[in-house]
């Protein structure tokens, strides 16, 4: 099988330095790598740029249009990449510029491929530095493959697309694929180290929790499984209370949700009470480390 890298940036000249290495270093290097530029004003696409003078597998595009929406940027960004690869390769892999793996990380997750037909969309497992400097694996529950470094099998992205451009874009594409008989799955032995944590951008968690709250109305989440999932992480992490506030902002402002009713009824399916052991078994399975 062969596959391409779809990468969408805006300012990411400094994680790029990192993730180039990365990629030329692969023992089943990509067909393709498309690096889509979203307006940067550092040195990005100069770097760019300069790699596809060295390589011609790497590449360089644009993104258009205006839209402010959470997760929009970076949905535009991908489907402008895969505008560009035609035509498409057995498996396109959005991934995140401020990543770094192993060399033989996509011959293992495409192995992965090859092995089950109806593998649609994987991921290996993400960590991120604590304070202390250990690389602690993420939890998550449910149809959790990480949207900072997924592969789609072709068959599998041609199902889902076009992908929402809102908050959510990387669950609501998991459970379409879900929908269509497709599997998704999170290889836990396969690790990637992610450099930039989970709302670093945001400004602090607080806000970070937020934004994912309004997600998650516009997702069609039941309010209590928000309830009971946000208790449940304020244990460790007390800004998580910050998904009901934006949950209720959402609420009261009467802000959009997923037109799409088959999927959001998908979702509460899957919150429902007869779901909450599964859950709970997910989230308190031990985390891993890397040296």
């Amino acid at each position: 099988m062969n596959y391409a890298v779809v990468t969408p940036v805006r300012d990411e000249e400094a994680n790029l330095r990192r993730l180039a290495p990365c990629l030329t270093a692969q023992t089943l290097p990509p067909s393709t790598w498309l690096v889509v530029d979203d307006g940067s004003s550092d040195g990005t696409a100069a770097f760019v740029r300069e790699l596809a003078r060295q390589d011609s597998w790497i590449r360089l595009a644009s993104s258009g249009g205006t839209s402010l929406a959470r997760g929009a940027p970076i949905v535009r960004a991908f489907h402008a990449g895969l505008g560009e690869l035609e035509p498409l390769p057995d498996v396109v892999v959005k991934l995140d510029a401020d990543i770094s793996f192993e060399p033989d990380h996509f011959e293992r997750l495409l192995a992965e491929f090859e092995h089950e037909a109806r593998l649609g969309i994987a991921s290996g497992t993400c960590f991120e530095r604590d304070p202390d400097g250990t690389w602690r694996e993420r939890s998550a529950t449910g149809p959790a493959v990480w949207g900072a470094c997924r592969a789609y099998r072709r068959e599998c992205l041609l199902d889902v697309l076009p992908l929402d451009e809102n908050m959510g874009w990387d669950t609501l594409d998991q459970l379409k694929a879900h929908l269509k008989g497709w599997e998704t799955r999170v290889l836990y032995d396969l690790p990637f180290r992610h450099h930039r944590p989970e709302g670093a951008r945001d400004g602090n968690r607080f806000r970070t929790a937020a934004i994912q709250g309004a997600g998650a109305h516009y997702l069609g989440y039941r309010p209590s499984y928000l309830f009971v999932r946000t208790l449940f992480r304020s244990l460790r992490d007390p800004a998580s209370v910050g998904s009901l506030v934006g949950y209720g902002h959402a609420l009261l402002r009467r802000e959009p949700r997923c037109d799409d009713l088959e999927l959001r009824d998908y979702v509460r399916r899957e919150q429902a009470l007869r779901q909450l052991p599964q859950r709970v078994r997910e989230a308190l399975r031990p985390r891993g480390t890397l040296a």
